[in-house]
């Protein structure tokens, strides 16, 4: 794949130095960081693009806190003139990234969110006798910052825009020369790179026509069980050797069992709330009512956050439940 070149002139545009700023800021206006950036705006802009010429950004100033939906997990937020600094550069790599991917790759990408991933999830589970199910053990906090650094030095020839990616990557470890944050936006961008390489694997080499991945959640299916096993051999030798990490242990089912993918679970002919989902459905319910009768949340902000939960559940066959849900919190009997 030939290099992308002279990228750095159209990242420091003012113009895309604004548009930067402007999707940063989204949702955060209130921010007293956001309100102090634009204060001083065409200042901040010129700073920021002298930083990117000298190729000496400042990065790793980060506000850690953790969050326990659906899992505990840690969200490093890093500081705003960083993350102006993130969509510059995105704005204008985006494309490259964009590029490698496989059709089936689903996080991240415009278009490509779960729904899509799910109804191709489906078709593929409708069409095959058996999956392989894979994902990476601590699949940000593992990713290895020299393999990267490698994988974007095989997309990218300009020495600085290189030489700002590394920083950004080293401005964070989990544990020695490993980790990309989770929260930042080239986070997002490397740990989807980061498996591009395993995908093209996996469809050219061991020639896998139903494959779908989202982030490090990976299904192969096939009518040949023995076919994914030695499929499965191939990919953890991959992983281990090229990404240098590991895989949690696998799952390899019949369809008619149901894959447990995104917090569902499909089977051939219908998509189910998996437990866990049901469960943090019902809490959340739960919660959500009792502020809402108590009045600490106004009906509002009640609406705004009732509204997602809805929206998750109607991608499965789950109408009967969030009736059940609704009489059981009201008091009646289902």
């Amino acid at each position: 794949m030939k290099r992308a070149n002279n990228l750095l002139e159209k990242i420091i545009d003012p113009e895309n130095l604004r548009v930067a700023f402007w999707k940063a800021q989204k949702g955060k206006s209130w921010s007293g960081q956001v309100a102090a950036f634009r204060s001083d705006l065409d200042e901040n802009l010129t700073e920021l693009k002298s930083q990117i010429l000298e190729a000496r950004v400042r990065v790793g100033d980060y506000h850690y806190f953790k969050i326990f939906d659906p899992k505990e997990r840690q969200i490093c937020a890093s500081a705003f003139s960083e993350q102006v600094l993130h969509h510059a550069l995105m704005n204008i790599c985006h494309a490259h990234f964009e590029k490698y991917q496989i059709f089936d790759s689903y996080a991240s990408r415009p278009g490509k969110g779960t729904h899509a991933a799910l109804k191709k999830a489906a078709g593929f589970t409708r069409s095959n006798r058996w999956f392989l199910k894979l994902d990476v053990r601590k699949f940000f906090d593992s990713i290895h910052h020299e393999a990267l650094k490698n994988q974007l030095a095989r997309m990218f020839k300009e020495r600085k825009l290189l030489s700002i990616f590394d920083q950004i990557i080293d401005s964070y470890t989990a544990s020695p020369s490993r980790g990309v944050p989770i929260g930042n936006l080239t986070s997002q961008y490397f740990a989807n790179h980061y498996l591009a390489g395993l995908d093209h694997f996996i469809k050219k080499n061991l020639r896998c026509k139903a494959y779908v991945r989202y982030m490090d959640d990976m299904v192969l299916w096939h009518e040949n069980k023995d076919w994914l096993k030695s499929a499965r051999h191939e990919i953890e030798t991959y992983v281990e050797t090229q990404l240098r990490c590991a895989l949690k242990p696998v799952l390899l089912n019949n369809t008619k069992r149901g894959l447990p993918f995104l917090g569902y679970l499909i089977h051939p002919f219908n998509i189910r709330l998996s437990q866990r989902s049901k469960r943090r459905y019902i809490q959340k319910m739960v919660t959500l009512e009792k502020h809402h009768q108590s009045e600490f949340w106004p009906e509002d902000i009640c609406q705004r956050r009732v509204l997602p939960l809805i929206a998750f559940t109607a991608y499965a066959d789950a109408a009967e439940f969030r009736k059940n849900v609704l009489l059981k919190i009201s008091g009646q009997s289902p």
